[in-house]
């Protein structure tokens, strides 16, 4: 499964990421005193529903042989009585009917489920 570690150092709100192999920055904006280095923390968890959604829907496409040519998945993060996403699907090269069945699709990837389900974090002192 996925494994990373964040570090933080003196730097107000610069955080250093490693996930996956690869090396993010992350930060807050000025508003909240950081000096806008990288995405913030929620910004990170759009891009993973954006990533996430966008992926299955071009292996499912692939799978299927249909002639995708663009998907592009809008994410905001609103606070309407409760934190939600919003998420909008742009898909090109498609009918109707394939664009529904994605629009379906797009409510069961791995990332939307785990989000809709809750995941328990258990965390300790090393």
């Amino acid at each position: 499964m996925a494994h990373g570690t964040a570090r933080i150092g003196k730097d107000h709100y610069r955080t250093e990421i490693s996930v996956g192999g690869h090396d993010l920055v992350a930060d807050e904006g000025p508003a909240l005193g950081g000096e806008n280095r990288g995405p913030a923390p929620y910004d990170l968890l759009l891009a993973s529903l954006g990533a996430c959604t966008a992926i299955t829907l071009r292996m499912y496409a692939d799978r299927k042989d249909w002639p995708l040519a663009s998907v592009e998945v809008g994410l905001r993060l609103e606070n309407k009585d409760g934190l939600q996403v919003d998420r909008v699907l742009t898909i090109a090269g498609l009918d109707d009917e394939q664009m529904a069945r994605l629009a379906d699709i797009s409510e069961r990837t791995p990332v939307t489920l785990t989000l809709k389900g809750g995941v328990p974090i258990h965390t300790r002192l090393a």
